[in-house]
């Protein structure tokens, strides 16, 4: 199947850490949640990621927070794709203990894996950037990778800057990689990852040239990508039609959209993303599509490491 005609797998970011103030449409309780997966999974988008109300919950506070909301969207839907986030707890084991919870509960073919470090920050008074480092070491990632394995997950990888995808393709290129991964390409917008001031921002800006720096490391992997652009509108910006036209994906939502002038809702968000499809002449996949290609493992069937 060419790049031209493969279908668009569409991923919609439902929430994040983005509140209110920023965005009025963002859903925090389970009963929005609910309605913005639902109506975003109608809308086009096959993947849903979310958050629950509160990043800083950990373990079984955690895993409840998101099972208010994930139980009855599976019951009314169970085939739907969907993973959560990491906790804002310290260490590995805090942000990573609620998956397994998960679960074991309802279906979960998918979850994040952030598979470096970075400064996440925004503009001080002097406008200079403050705030800290994101880290998430080697020993982090070799047991972000054998808890996929595990539970038969496939890994959806968060690329926030060039060394993330440099990890990634180490583990790809010793055959480590667990089955079921995408890598997805997280352009910094000019509003960076919390949109509380223009200027500082992370990783490469969402540029022509800097997609096709991210696609010479990824030749001849084969590995299915993505794009979104955080703290910023990603439509505005060149990646979004390049990426249909080279053979990528969409990611798209609440999550990292900013725009100080346009507040949209993810239904509306998905829609954008469903029309440049359309005007580039590639389908949307279905939810069986998107399955077959990212080669997600069967439904709760766990591998054994060797």
């Amino acid at each position: 199947m060419s790049p031209t005609t493969t279908p668009v797998i569409i991923e919609c970011a439902i929430n994040g850490v983005t509140k209110p103030e920023r965005n009025p449409h963002v859903p925090l309780s389970p009963e929005e949640i609910m309605a913005n997966a639902l109506a975003a999974n109608d809308a086009g988008a096959t993947i849903i990621h979310a958050h629950n109300h509160d990043i800083g919950l950990t373990g079984e506070v955690a895993a409840r927070a998101y099972l208010d909301a994930w139980e009855p969207i599976l019951r009314e839907r169970p085939g739907l794709l969907w993973y959560p986030t990491l906790t804002g707890g310290a260490g590995w084991d805090l942000k990573n203990e609620h998956i397994g919870m998960i679960d074991a509960a309802v279906p979960l073919r998918m979850t994040v894996v952030d598979p470096g470090s970075t400064n996440i920050g925004v503009p001080g008074p002097d406008g200079l950037p403050m705030g800290g480092a994101y880290v998430n070491g080697y020993d982090d990632n070799r047991r972000s990778f054998d808890l996929c394995r595990d539970l038969g997950l496939g890994p959806a990888l968060a690329i926030y800057e060039p060394g993330f995808l440099q990890c990634v393709l180490s583990y790809h290129r010793n055959g480590a990689l667990p089955p079921g991964s995408m890598v997805k390409l997280y352009f910094g917008g000019e509003w960076g990852l919390t949109a509380r001031g223009k200027g500082v921002t992370f990783g490469l800006p969402p540029t022509r040239n800097a997609l096709l720096a991210y696609l010479d490391m990824l030749e001849g992997t084969g590995l299915p990508w993505s794009v979104s652009v955080w703290g910023g509108d990603m439509m505005q910006t060149p990646v979004a039609r390049l990426a249909l036209e080279l053979g990528g994906h969409l990611h798209v939502g609440i999550e990292e959209h900013f725009d100080p002038g346009y507040k949209p809702t993810n239904v509306e968000l998905v829609e954008e993303a469903v029309a440049l499809c359309a005007e580039v002449g590639r389908p949307v996949a279905t939810t069986e599509q998107t399955e077959a290609l990212l080669a997600l493992p069967p439904a709760n069937t766990p591998t054994v490491r060797a």
